[in-house]
């Protein structure tokens, strides 16, 4: 049965990319030569700590808190703002959990979280307080998949998926590849946009004994993020025959005007990549400075529908706890 690897014999390059991410908030804001002023509206000491990949600080613009990266992963005064409208879990996963780390919440597939880890921390994500699990075995988790012949879908997401190792990938993979009413295995994951030096040959290797359809969801919300590195490593995954979505949230202040959704539809578009979903932001607390006035983002659609094909507009769509799909907007 699977179990989490904590041991590789050697230490593979994405690895040793992400030992230099940004972990402390004064070395970042040295980094992005900020003001004292500014320092004055960042949070020092936040609940959700900071995490950020080296390649996403080098974009973000130096001496201004006004960058869309910026914003994504840099905490703000403003998360301490109380709403009683925003949560610890707006979307109700803990009441959708069969296992530690198993949820179900849609007919037909569930979802996996084999690690709490991330590439990135982004400030307005709706699973900052869930208590990951520590243990490693995922027996359990495994045996109920298998005993279920209703599921076709495995997700995989977390934390991030692609934060494990190779090796517990590889052991994962195999597991739910014995499965033989699995059909489909799901990554949601947002490493490749900030360390894409994960997709490599190791990983590849490893997504080549599965049998399965394999779905990969990446998480981008902004044009900027995406460089000619990224999308080279995503065609391998292309050429292998994964399919490729992107989902995005709508944020204030981030992308919630016309020219970036446009922009950033056609980069995916123009690289064979989906775009998938514009989620409303989830209700977590902290992240009420974030949200979009829904419609607007009704609005933002229709603009994006105006300039480019049907395949090319993402859905908008909401999550509703205990509706049996997402909503519409």
């Amino acid at each position: 049965m699977f179990s989490l690897h904590t041991i590789d014999s050697s230490v593979a390059e994405w690895k040793k990319i992400l030992r230099k991410n940004f972990t402390r908030i004064g070395e970042l804001a040295d980094f992005l030569e900020l003001t004292n002023e500014q320092r004055k509206k960042i949070l020092f000491h936040p609940n959700f700590a900071l995490q950020v990949p080296y390649r996403l600080a080098q974009k973000m613009a130096k001496g201004t808190l006004d960058d869309p990266i910026f914003k994504q992963f840099i905490p703000l005064q403003e998360e301490l703002v109380k709403n009683p409208l925003f949560i610890q879990d707006p979307v109700s996963d803990l009441f959708f959990q069969k296992e530690s780390k198993l949820l179900q919440k849609y007919e037909g597939r569930v979802l996996l979280m084999p690690t709490g880890a991330c590439a990135m921390h982004c400030r307005y994500c709706f699973r900052q307080n869930f208590p990951y699990s520590t243990k490693k075995s995922m027996e359990e988790e495994i045996r109920k998949i298998a005993e279920d012949s209703s599921i076709q879908e495995v997700i995989l997401s977390g934390g991030d998926p692609l934060s494990l190792s190779d090796e517990s990938l590889d052991s994962l993979l195999s597991s739910l590849s014995s499965i033989p009413h699995i059909r489909r295995i799901r990554f949601h994951t947002r490493f490749p946009i900030g360390i894409p030096e994960r997709i490599d040959e190791s990983f590849l290797a490893v997504l080549r004994k599965v049998s399965q359809q394999i779905f990969f969801v990446i998480h981008c919300n902004h044009p900027r993020e995406l460089d000619e590195d990224f999308f080279v490593r995503l065609k391998q995954l292309q050429l292998m025959g994964c399919i490729i979505l992107n989902q995005a949230v709508l944020l204030r202040g981030v992308n919630d005007d016309e020219a970036t959704l446009i922009e950033l539809a056609k980069m995916l578009a123009n690289h064979g990549i989906l775009f998938y979903y514009l989620h409303q932001i989830d209700r977590v607390q902290g992240a009420a400075h974030f949200e979009v006035d829904e419609k607007k983002g009704a609005w933002l659609i229709d603009r994006i529908a105006q300039h480019l094909p049907g395949y090319a507009v993402p859905r908008y769509v909401k999550e509703i706890a205990g509706e049996p799909y997402k909503t519409m907007l």
